[in-house]
């Protein structure tokens, strides 16, 4: 059955008492075995269900039990399922539905509506949390939907315009992106965006009156341990970002709470922020009643190349020796798994510093840690063939400066696509893009920041890959078509499955222990968020969310898969507006993303407009503004205006139809584009 969203309201319906043998109420230690009761199964983002009726010997028969279609609305998150209710976020509302059948038992209308990047919400205390594009947390009745109270986490920040950059993820530069974690009578929830130029936090709060309780900001202030690590001589950690993507995780045994930390700011521009720039690219560890420091682990120092700790870190137990040992895996953006005990921080898989490439303008550190002996999930350099002729190749830990402007750098491969660990298998399973390619375009001021490569004939794919967890090395690996750093990710079951959804819309069975494809189910949209697993009168149910799809599987379900979606690209087009303009000058100001505010900077090597329009037979003149001789050149090598002095000019007549790409053949990251009509 198709159900589609109209808008708010609110449908009580009655339901079933609760489901029998379900987990105990609140206490969400271990793996879920009838509920699906937080968007990663349990207080260690395990996203590992016990149950085994859908397997591999009959994973053939999973069928669609029921879908809902959202309309516009679009979701990234996962499904929650407790107390006899699934919980979504989706768009500007949060849904409440009957697991069974589908069917909305109600719908709350968010005033400020979750960000673009929310991952899901936190149920508890007979009350549903979600986060807000301007850092609050709103609780709601959990049987009505009603809203109970609403908390700021952040700061009180002017309202950004809707025409600003990032309009889809925050209104005021702080938001939320991971779904909010309830424990012991608390919501725990951190702060997204570091990037726009704010310092980030963890906020806990009382469940059941918003009150805050604690707080630890992930750049430490004067006084604070770690703030040393950062400039004495400037407050560049007042907007030093750090920010927390994803839910933290929850050990009640050691009493403590565990999350991963992003990038510091300026992302490029580490000459203004010498030192290890702490708690930024770390996994800290708190106090959780009163969010003290325990400990920390940071992964990348003095980062210069934007490698949060986004993907979220998932709990394991690991045996040292005759010893069982709580430990966690955190994966580094360049797809190396580190493995730290939970009590104290150390590696309980050994790490060593090792020499990097250095600038000292940048004051980059001299070492990077990595796992002795570990694989390391997909290149470590971009490889040939990977990006455009004209821009040079790095590899992980190359410094970039101002001057070197065509610099591609392979960003990440794992960046936020969530983990899984089968306690059967004993592996990690990751997602993520092999080396994917960014243009740093780095100019003289350290805060000018741009996040797009915007030029043509990028190739990307995907990767999946298990690692065992005993050994950190890589026990099957998948390249796949399509990129999916921030994708669905991976959930595996004792039933010896790993689900797992692609960008192209296909719900994905594997075989967990040998990653051969048992099964797949068009639903329609790129998968966006992980599986959920749980059980409603004796049967097992599936659910996903794909973009404005949610779609609930069983055994024996009958519900055909809907049409696919255009495939998504592998390999990039323009990006950019079009203008009608005749004339294009070489070199000028450029605009950055404006995350913080909008900076602009000179680059000697653009086109201004980039991109333009005109009609057939008309005549386009470049003019050098520059101070250097420049050219366009068709990049069929069709056409040039040939060498253009400083203050100089030259024209070419477009006669026939088509989108024409250029370059500047002496500067070949120069690109422009003609479209005649």
């Amino acid at each position: 059955m198709h159900r589609h969203a109209t808008g708010l309201f609110c449908a009580i319906a009655a339901l079933a008492a609760g489901f029998a043998n379900a987990e105990p109420a609140g206490d969400w230690r271990k793996a879920p075995t009838k509920d699906w009761p937080m968007v990663a199964g349990d207080w260690g983002n395990g996203r590992y269900s016990e149950l085994a009726q859908i397997n591999a010997a009959n994973i053939k028969s999973l069928g669609g039990a029921w879908n809902h279609i959202f309309g516009d609305e679009k979701s990234r998150g996962t499904p929650v399922v407790v107390d006899g209710m699934m919980f979504v976020a989706a768009g500007a509302h949060i849904y409440a539905f009957n697991p069974k059948t589908g069917d909305i038992v109600w719908a709350h209308q968010a005033e400020i509506p979750p960000s673009n990047l929310f991952k899901g919400v936190a149920v508890g205390g007979g009350m549903v949390f979600y986060g807000t594009a301007d850092a609050h947390i709103v609780a709601l009745n959990e049987k009505t939907g009603e809203r109970v109270w609403s908390e700021p986490m952040g700061d009180s920040l002017p309202v950004k315009g809707e025409d600003n950059p990032s309009a889809a993820l925050t209104t005021t530069g702080e938001y939320v992106s991971g779904a909010p974690t309830y424990a012991k009578g608390m919501v725990i929830t951190g702060m997204s965006d570091g990037d726009h130029g704010v310092r980030c936090r963890i906020v806990a709060m009382d469940a059941k009156t918003g009150k805050k309780i604690w707080e630890f900001f992930s750049v430490p202030g004067p006084g604070d341990k770690g703030h040393e690590t950062w400039p004495q001589d400037n407050d560049e950690w007042k907007r030093g970002g750090g920010g927390l993507w994803n839910t933290a995780n929850i050990d009640p045994d050691l009493g403590m709470i565990y999350f991963g930390v992003g990038n510091p700011v300026p992302q490029w521009g580490a000459e203004v922020r010498k030192g290890d720039n702490l708690f930024t690219d770390s996994v800290v560890a708190l106090d959780l009643k009163t969010g003290r420091y325990r400990w920390h682990y940071q992964v990348v120092h003095h980062d210069l190349w934007e490698s949060d700790v986004a993907t979220p870190l998932v709990f394991y137990d690991a045996t040292i020796g005759s010893k069982t040992v709580k430990a966690l895996g955190a994966m580094r953006t360049d797809g190396y798994l580190f493995l730290l005990d939970r009590k104290t921080g150390k590696p309980v898989h050994p790490v060593e510093e090792r020499p990097v490439p250095q600038d000292p303008r940048l004051f980059s550190h001299a070492t990077q840690p990595f796992p002795v002996g570990a694989d390391e999930v997909g290149p470590n350099c971009i490889q040939e063939g990977q990006v455009p002729a004209g821009f040079k190749r790095l590899c992980h830990y190359d410094p970039i400066n101002f001057d070197t402007p065509n610099a591609m750098y392979p960003v990440l491969t794992a960046r936020s696509s969530p983990m899984s660990f089968d306690p059967q298998t004993k592996y990690f399973y990751v997602a993520g893009s092999p080396a994917w390619p960014l243009w740093i375009k780095r100019f003289e001021d350290p805060r000018f920041f741009s996040s797009s490569s915007g030029v043509p004939g990028i190739k990307t794919s995907g990767i999946l890959a298990a690692i065992d967890s005993t050994t950190d090395k890589i026990v099957w690996q998948k390249n796949t078509p399509y990129e999916m750093q921030n994708g669905s990710g991976a959930t595996t079951t004792a039933g010896g499955l790993l689900l797992h959804g692609e960008p192209d819309g296909n719900l994905q069975a594997l075989d967990a222990k040998t990653g051969d494809l048992l099964w797949q189910f068009q639903t329609g949209a790129n998968e966006t968020g992980p599986a959920a697993v749980y059980e409603v009168d004796g049967e097992e149910y599936v659910a996903v969310l794909a973009t404005k799809n949610l779609w609930a599987f069983k055994l024996g379900g009958t519900l055909a898969p809907l049409p696919a979606p255009p495939p998504p690209p592998t390999e990039t087009s323009f990006g950019g507006r079009i203008v009608t303009a005749d004339a294009v000058a070489i070199a000028g100001m450029v605009r950055d993303t404006g995350l913080e505010k909008v900076r602009t900077a000179y680059n000697e090597n653009a086109f201004l407009p980039t991109r333009i329009k005109i009609a057939a037979g008309a005549k386009v003149t470049w003019t050098n503004t520059g101070k250097e001789p420049h050219n366009a050149t068709a990049q069929d090598g069709s056409w040039t205006t040939g060498e253009i002095a400083p203050g100089q000019s030259a024209s070419v007549t477009f006669a026939t139809p088509g989108s024409f790409t250029y370059i500047d053949k002496d500067h070949p990251w120069a690109y422009g584009q003609v479209n005649v009509q």
